[in-house]
This record gives structure tokens, C-alpha cells and sequence, in this order.
């Protein structure tokens, strides 16, 4: 209790002193933050890593939440990032499109096949956008220990 009200005076205190601050402080603009686009490519790998587990585990619910991280993460690069081969993100839409479909019937072997073709998209933009150090492959381990992948599962 006594260590509560310690953390409750500390942060009124921290709260009065940057009140106090902010009304002496200029007038600074601050920019919007922008991620930079290797950490949205980034988080489209693990993102195209996790799809394929889940489906590998037959929970279409959570590739399904994946599959639309994903697609929300091409569309923020492509927003973004001005210099991108929009047309390479956006012929992405059809092996994306194919996930979607292989997700929502829950079946395997056409989630394979798709996820394939979205592999293969992923490195003909990184060889358009003379990246071709970066490749992009199915994966074969799952390296997270702190999920599970099963659907309903527990640990």
C-alpha cells in the first residue's frame, strides 16, 4: 500500500512538472512519425511467417488476422513509400487474394499453392528494387516458443 502511494505522488509530481514545461516551452511542430520502410518489410516477414504456421496448424482464424495484417502492411508501404513498384505490391493482389480464398475455405493445399506465389512476388520486388540480397522462403522452423499455433490450444 505504502509503495502505491509513493508511485502516486511520483507520477502526480512527474505530471505537475511536465504541465509546468509544456506552458514555458516554443511552439514546436512535431512531424508525424513514419516508419521506415525496412521496418514495415520487417514486419511483413514475421507477419509471412506466422501465416504459414497457422495455416500449417489449421487455425484459419488467426491466419486469417494475419493475412490482413499483411495486406494492411503492403498498402501502408506502398502509401508511404512513393518510390516503390506500386505495380509489383499490387500484383501481389492476386496471390493475396488466392490466400484469402484458401483461408476462408480452409483448405491446405491451396493455401500452399498461394503462399508460394506471394514468396515469389515478395522477391521479384526485391529484385526490381535492386534488392536481390533480400529472399524470402518458406519457412521450415517455427521459432516461436511463446505461441502457439494450434487453434484452441493451450501451453
Amino acid at each position: 500500500m505504502r509503495f502505491r502511494k509513493l508511485l502516486l505522488v511520483a507520477a502526480l509530481a512527474c505530471f505537475a512538472g511536465s504541465s509546468a514545461i509544456a506552458q514555458s516551452a516554443p511552439d514546436v511542430s512535431v512531424e508525424p512519425y513514419v516508419p521506415r520502410l525496412a521496418d514495415i518489410m520487417n514486419a511483413l516477414q514475421l507477419r509471412h511467417l506466422k501465416l504459414y504456421f497457422a495455416a500449417r496448424a489449421q487455425n484459419w482464424e488467426l491466419a486469417d488476422f494475419e493475412l490482413r495484417q499483411a495486406k494492411a502492411g503492403l498498402t501502408q508501404a506502398a502509401l508511404l513509400y512513393s518510390g516503390l513498384p506500386v505495380t509489383n505490391i499490387t500484383t501481389l493482389a492476386t496471390p493475396v487474394e488466392a490466400l484469402s480464398d484458401a483461408v476462408k475455405a480452409k483448405d491446405q493445399r491451396k493455401f500452399m499453392d498461394a503462399f508460394g506465389q506471394l514468396t515469389n512476388g515478395c522477391n521479384a520486388c526485391h529484385q526490381t528494387m535492386d534488392r536481390k540480397f533480400i529472399v524470402i522462403a518458406q519457412p521450415t522452423a517455427q521459432p516461436f516458443t511463446n505461441q502457439v499455433f494450434a487453434p484452441g490450444a493451450k501451453k
